[in-house]
C-alpha cells in the first residue's frame, strides 16, 4: 500500500514532516559541510557532495533512533505513542527520499528554510504534545 498507516504503507502523514525536516538539514548539511572545508577553497561541486553525504547519514540515524524508539527504549509511553513499528519500505526507502527531497528543494529556494523551521516546529508541538498518538490523522481521514 502506498499511503496509509505507518505500519502497513510506504508513505504516511510523517512523511510530510520528513520532506520538511529535510530543508532544514539541507541548511544543517551545508552549514556543516562550509564547517569542515574551513577556508579553503573547494569547487561548488565538492561542497553539494558533502552535504549530500551528511543529509543522508542524518537521515539514515534518524530512522535508525525512530526504530529503537518505537520498539520501546525510550520506555512504553513513546512506544505507544508512535503506534507500531514502520513499515520496511516507509522506513528504508520513502521517508529517506522525502528527506533527500527536501534537501534539493534547500538547494533550489534556500530562503525556505525559515518556513521549514517554523512549519516542523509547530508540527510537532501539535502532533506531540497535543494529540494522543501519532497516526490520529489516518483515524480521522
Amino acid at each position: 500500500m502506498m499511503w496509509g498507516l505507518k505500519t502497513e504503507a510506504s508513505f504516511d502523514v510523517w512523511s510530510i514532516e520528513h520532506l520538511v525536516m529535510g530543508v532544514s538539514v539541507g541548511w544543517l548539511s551545508m552549514w556543516i559541510a562550509d564547517r569542515l572545508i574551513g577556508d579553503e577553497k573547494i569547487s561548488d561541486a565538492l561542497r553539494l557532495k558533502i552535504s549530500f553525504v551528511v543529509t543522508l547519514l542524518v537521515a539514515f540515524m534518524w530512522e535508525s533512533l525512530e526504530h529503537y524508539l518505537e520498539v520501546g527504549l525510550a520506555g512504553n509511553t513513546v512506544q505507544n505513542w508512535l503506534q507500531g513499528v514502520e513499515h520496511w519500505s516507509n522506513r528504508l526507502i520513502f521517508d529517506n527520499l522525502m528527506v533527500m527531497s527536501g534537501w534539493w528543494i534547500y538547494q533550489q529556494k534556500n530562503r525556505l528554510v525559515w518556513f521549514a523551521r517554523v512549519f516542523s516546529i509547530v508540527w510537532l508541538f501539535v502532533h506531540i504534545v497535543i494529540f494522543p498518538h501519532s497516526m490520529y490523522l489516518h483515524e480521522l481521514f
